[in-house]
């Protein structure tokens, strides 16, 4: 799959050194993935979940949310927010228009 932003990501991961590995590794994983739905994304992310139109990576324990747009069809996936638990909890990035 082809990731759209991976700057605006590595910049949003450089505020919390404590899970480079974990997007490192997520980055790698994705690059060579060629999913076609949910389903087979929760083959190597048990945890992922689709709240709106988005997917959601629990990161690092459930610490980070990683929030990303799967387009299946054309093997996009578009890098949206990298959010502590509570920052997720507080549910600002509901308001993204592409929610």
């Amino acid at each position: 799959m082809k990731i759209i932003s991976i700057s605006y990501l590595r910049k949003d991961a450089a505020k919390y050194p404590d899970v480079k590995k974990q997007i490192d590794n997520w980055y790698a994983a994705v690059k060579q993935a060629q999913w076609q739905n949910l389903e087979e994304v929760r083959r190597i992310y048990r945890d992922a979940e689709a709240v709106g139109n988005f997917t959601i990576f629990n990161l690092k324990g459930n610490h980070y949310r990683l929030i990303v747009g799967i387009n299946y069809e054309t093997q996009v996936i578009y890098y949206k927010y990298l959010l502590t638990h509570a920052e997720y909890d507080k549910e600002g990035w509901k308001n993204d228009p592409y929610f």
